[in-house]
């Protein structure tokens, strides 16, 4: 029964790329901090939990509209291998979303909640048609600069200079991950070492130097921690 347990659990965190998160959690604590000019612990993990839950949500729906696809391409992924059901993933989804709009009303500004409906509308927009769409890596971008409009709108009220400009460097390397991503999937065969992966990681140390170039530099610390942590989280998860 234990041993059941733990595989589905393992399933489910395939199924939403948790080795992913430490990146989140860099982006919410750029925004934070170039929005607030401080760091209030119980505000920035309300934030960092509530962004996890989209984030989560939008990979399981991810596999969700690409369960057909994957039975053919990706017989592995958890829903084809028949490791999660269908019904299950939708069902989680939608918890994970609850959970995260429930999260944003704890926080002092409303602004934020209408940032997050347009991050959902976003999401769900990119994991229904990015299959079909050469421009959805735009909107996967779209969905990293909204984390950080979330982040401010909901601690501050305000969408700030500095937030902007960080959530448009991060749309900017987001976008170059999936044009390298695609170029490998072109590829006859793979690179041989895992770029995706690192550069995956990578949004972290950008976060990291972003924040030491605009606030001070012992926030590259932060970046460092993530990406080691996400890399770490890689080898038991693949976040690609």
């Amino acid at each position: 029964m234990t041993s059941r347990y733990s595989a589905t659990f393992k399933a489910y965190l395939d199924l939403c790329r948790v080795s992913n998160l430490p990146s989140i959690w860099t982006n919410v604590l750029c925004a934070f901090v170039l929005a607030t000019g401080l760091f209030a612990p119980g505000q920035y993990l309300v934030l960092a939990v509530a962004l996890s839950c989209f984030y989560l949500a939008g990979m399981c729906l991810n596999d969700v509209f690409d369960a057909e696809h994957d039975r053919a391409h990706r017989p592995s992924r958890p829903i084809p291998s028949g490791r999660v059901t269908l019904r299950g993933a939708v069902t989680f989804s939608a918890a994970l979303l609850t959970a995260g709009f429930l999260l944003l009303l704890a926080l002092p500004f409303r602004q934020g909640l209408l940032a997050a409906l347009l991050l959902l509308i976003t999401i769900i927009w990119y994991d229904r048609h990015h299959k079909k769409n050469p421009l959805s890596v735009l909107l996967m971008a779209s969905c990293r600069f909204l984390v950080f409009a979330v982040t401010a709108l909901s601690a501050t009220g305000m969408l700030k200079l500095p937030v902007i400009t960080a959530g448009s460097v991060q749309f900017l390397y987001v976008v170059s991950i999936s044009l390298v991503a695609r170029h490998e999937n072109n590829r006859p065969k793979p690179f041989a070492r895992p770029v995706i992966p690192l550069m995956l990681a990578g949004i972290c140390l950008v976060d990291g130097l972003i924040l030491a170039i605009l606030a001070a530099p012992a926030w590259m610390i932060a970046g460092v921690c993530g990406a080691l942590l996400m890399h770490a989280g890689q080898r038991m998860v693949r976040g690609d």
